[in-house]
C-alpha cells in the first residue's frame, strides 16, 4: 500500500521515510485480531502523533485514525518500505503522551 503523503520521521538524527507499507497474509490476519484494518493503519501512519525506536530496529508509531488512536509497530524491509508487524489500539501511556504533545501544539 503506497502512502500518498510521504512521512518523514526523525529519531536521534535519523530520518525515516515511509513510502510503502508492506503487507502479507500473516500481518493482515494479525491486525484483524486487534480489530484494525489496513486502511486505518495507513491513516494512522500519515496522521502521526509521535514515534520512537524500540528494540531490534523496530519503530513504534502512535497516530490517529478517525476517532481511534493506534499504535503501529514497523520494521524496515527496504529503503522507504516498512513491514507492519502489528497495529492495535494505543494503551493508556501511549494515549497520554499523545494528548500531552497535542497540548504543546
Amino acid at each position: 500500500m503506497s502512502l500518498t503523503n510521504v512521512l518523514h520521521l526523525y529519531y536521534n538524527m535519523t530520518k525515516i521515510v515511509v513510502r510503502m507499507l508492506v503487507w502479507n497474509e500473516i500481518n493482515s490476519e494479525h491486525i484483524k485480531k486487534h480489530a484494525v484494518t489496513q486502511s486505518e493503519v495507513a491513516v494512522a501512519v500519515t496522521h502521526l502523533g509521535y514515534h520512537k525506536q524500540t528494540y531490534d530496529k523496530r519503530y513504534l508509531l502512535v497516530g490517529r485514525s478517525g476517532k481511534r488512536i493506534l499504535a503501529v509497530v514497523l520494521k524496515r524491509e527496504k529503503t522507504n518500505q516498512y513491514y507492519v508487524l502489528t497495529a492495535r489500539d494505543a494503551n493508556k501511556k501511549e494515549r497520554r503522551r499523545l494528548y500531552e504533545k497535542d497540548k504543546i501544539k
